[in-house]
């Protein structure tokens, strides 16, 4: 079975839950599909399927880009670490001259493909991972719920802090995770998303957006929550 037919079998077109313009491909029920991608997971070291459901900080960088389309209109955009696409899918809604989406996971690249079909926008794509390079060609980063562990915070932080030197707007989706840098960003919106309580701990959850507004060599992390990342979230 191709990825695609797969997210065809085990998901369905749905709203997002804080953006009913936008739908996608999305599962009903957390455990089953992780169980189901269990083997492909093992055997080629895949993350697990975040591209199956519409995660709090990319629903709320999602929600910020178009209410504020100038912020991407005619504009170059990398959506960084994308999952299911949804915050690509609202930057080419707001008017994005290109958008490249960027995911190490293959059925990432089909989910995307059938969410851009499913909105009437075009999407580029590039699988693999960026975070050891230099930032492509772009005018604007996007990225959304990737500060869930502290490794992979550090990794995107490192890759990000390219993006000042090379004159590319850095924008940042995240509901409030330990391991958001205290520092380094400036906030440019609050939002009250609606997520399902398997994904998150709760079925609403505050999650704002960031702009990277400087960079140091010391990483800080916030004490904003006082509790771990739920192992299943984003």
């Amino acid at each position: 079975m191709s990825h695609g037919d797969f997210i065809r079998s085990n998901t369905r077109p749905l709203a997002v839950p804080s953006l009913p313009s936008i739908r996608l491909y999305q599962a009903d029920e957390v455990t089953p599909l992780w169980l189901m991608t269990e083997k492909d997971m093992t055997q080629q070291r895949l993350a697990p399927p975040f591209w199956a459901f519409a995660w709090s900080g990319g629903q709320a960088l999602s929600s910020y880009l178009l209410d504020h389309p100038g912020s991407v209109a005619g504009k170059r955009v990398l959506d960084l670490a994308c999952g299911s696409g949804l915050v690509g899918i609202a930057a080419a809604m707001a008017g994005a001259a290109r958008v490249l989406c960027n995911d190490i996971d293959p059925y990432t690249e089909a989910a995307v493909a059938l969410n851009a079909e499913l909105n009437g926008v075009h999407i580029d794509f590039l699988r693999g991972d960026l975070l050891g390079g230099e930032a492509p060609d772009v005018d604007v980063i996007l990225a959304g719920d990737i500060c869930y562990e502290k490794s992979m915070t550090d990794a995107m932080l490192t890759f990000l802090g390219q993006a000042p030197a090379k004159n590319i707007r850095v924008l940042v989706g995240d509901p409030h995770r330990t391991y958001f840098p205290s520092t380094g960003f400036t906030k440019l919106a609050d939002y009250s998303v609606r997520t399902i309580a398997d994904i998150e701990d709760v079925a609403l959850k505050n999650a704002a957006v960031w702009e990277l507004s400087r960079w140091q060599n010391t990483i800080t992390t916030s004490t904003m929550s006082n509790s771990p990342p739920a192992s299943s979230g984003r």
